[in-house]
């Protein structure tokens, strides 16, 4: 079963139905501007440039259920990632990624994708969720595991 059957909102506040990236391969990944890892945007934006015209697609969401460390709006989180790393990949508007109120989508991905021992709950920002072209998910990822080393995992879903 895909997990790419929801819409959701973007940093703009139009809607995207997530089901216009089937038949890439997609990198989820829940993001904040002030986390010791929010540098990894770099790397993101990397394997965003470096594949997306072969079908990669990275896609962001902001959460602030971590230390408090996203705690700006819309517009200031769009000016921080453009400003700051040249983001061009997606951007989604803020969502909690944990407890009660976690999006549909990432109650979808921890469940399809536990993490280490089993565990459902994502644990910091920057965990990431790697999806074939199908929509399922192949892999999840800590948020120590940088972007650039994921290359190959990308590498091996485009090839299919």
């Amino acid at each position: 079963m895909s997990l790419l059957n929801h819409e959701m909102p973007l940093l703009s506040g139009e809607m995207q139905n997530l089901a216009d990236y089937q038949g890439k391969v997609v990198l989820i990944v829940n993001t904040a501007s002030e986390c010791g890892f929010t540098p990894q945007y770099e790397g993101l934006e990397t394997l965003y440039q470096q594949f997306k015209d072969q079908g990669l697609m990275v896609l962001g969401f902001p959460c602030n259920q971590f230390g408090k460390q996203e705690q700006g709006d819309a517009a200031q989180i769009g000016a921080f990632c453009q400003k700051n790393y040249g983001v061009s990949f997606p951007m989604f508007s803020k969502i909690d990624v944990n407890g009660d109120n976690a999006a549909p989508l990432y109650q979808q991905l921890k469940q399809a994708a536990p993490g280490v021992m089993g565990t459902k709950a994502i644990k910091w920002n920057f965990t990431k969720f790697l999806l074939n072209q199908q929509g399922e998910v192949i892999k999840r990822y800590a948020p120590t595991t940088k972007p650039e080393d994921i290359r190959a995992d990308i590498e091996a879903a485009l090839a299919g």
